[in-house]
């Protein structure tokens, strides 16, 4: 019998490199498995639906469960993990000292309902008392010109959401001191050429990263693995197989990375990063699967309803098909 062939865009994961070099292959699935740079991944999949699977922010994909009819389908593979005290930048010239100087300023953001932005801007309010709505949020290209919202949105009127110049970037605004701070999922480059215009607000991210692990048991999930939901519903048995094909692709990746005998990784000390990461986050630090991630999903989803992008809250059990909800590494 024929196999299924799917195509599968997602970038170059440790943790998913067996599925693109073919070592772990879905049963019954011919899986074309095509690398490339997130952004462009999601914006073909959400603009133009082109792959059969492929990686999509958390916060793109909750937004399209509000659409009639919803487009994808998400299975609990959570590629892409980072705490984001570390993504948070501020001019020199903004006077922000401390995260409740952030009210009433002019924050940066690729886009306002990009993922990190979500998690960033929910941990301020939670834990520092900066509200969602305390700030005026400016989007736009970080490094180039003229990015927009992959998504159309509906904010309620209390935020303030305005795109940047056509020929400015937010790298060149927080340096230049045209924004305050900036949340965003990569460094701005400016952080590095510049130095003295920017920083970060909270430059001992890693000890306050764990701590807040420590308190919340939350290790923030960026994005996961959605199936189109036309392919999906053809077909319902590859929900499952693909979640297994990616749990055997990670489990490789968590054998390699324990490797003692040589570096798996250009990394002088990565045996001792793994040994920390066990004894901070558990043998599984990058868990897959719904049960284990429901209360880092819940928090999330309030989040989104609490910054207007979900007209109303949604509950974790609304964001995967039912097969896998039950699904544990296997």
């Amino acid at each position: 019998m024929a196999k299924l062939r799917l195509t599968l865009s997602i970038w170059d994961y440790d943790r998913t490199r067996a599925l693109a070099d073919g070592s772990v292959r879905p049963e019954g699935i011919d899986l074309n498995v095509v690398e490339h740079p997130v952004e462009e991944t999601f914006f073909r999949m959400a603009r133009n639906r082109e792959f059969d699977v492929a990686e999509m922010s958390m916060s793109t994909y909750t937004v399209s469960l509000h659409r009639d009819p919803q487009p994808f389908i998400a299975i609990p593979v959570f590629v892409s993990r980072y705490f984001r005290h570390s993504s948070i930048y501020v001019s020199a010239q903004s006077g922000i000292r401390e995260p409740k100087d952030l009210a009433g300023k002019r924050i940066g953001c690729p886009e306002y309902q990009m993922t990190a932005p979500v998690w960033i801007r929910g941990i301020l309010s939670d834990d520092y008392g900066v509200k969602p709505d305390s700030a005026e949020y400016w989007t736009g290209g970080e490094e180039e010109v003229q990015r927009v919202e992959k998504v159309q949105l509906d904010l309620p009127t209390r935020f303030k959401v305005r795109p940047i110049g056509r020929d400015k970037t937010l790298a060149g605004m927080i340096a230049a001191g045209e924004i305050d701070a900036l949340y965003t999922a990569r460094a701005p480059s400016t952080f590095y050429s510049k130095p003295d215009a920017v920083r970060r607000l909270f430059p001992n991210y890693v000890e306050i990263e764990r701590e807040y692990y420590r308190r919340t048991k939350i290790f923030p999930i960026m994005h996961v693995v959605v199936i189109r939901r036309d392919v999906y519903e053809a077909n319902r048995w590859i929900a499952m197989t693909l979640y297994k094909a990616f749990a055997e692709a990670q489990r490789r990746a968590y054998r390699s990375l324990r490797e003692t005998a040589a570096h798996k990784a250009m990394l002088p000390w990565l045996v001792a990063h793994v040994e920390d990461a066990i004894h901070e986050l558990g043998e599984d630090w990058w868990p897959y699967g719904f049960h284990g991630n429901r209360h880092v999903l819940d928090t999330f989803l309030r989040y989104h309803h609490e910054q207007g992008l979900s007209p109303r809250r949604l509950k974790p059990e609304d964001m995967f098909e039912p097969e896998t909800l039950e699904a544990y590494k296997i």
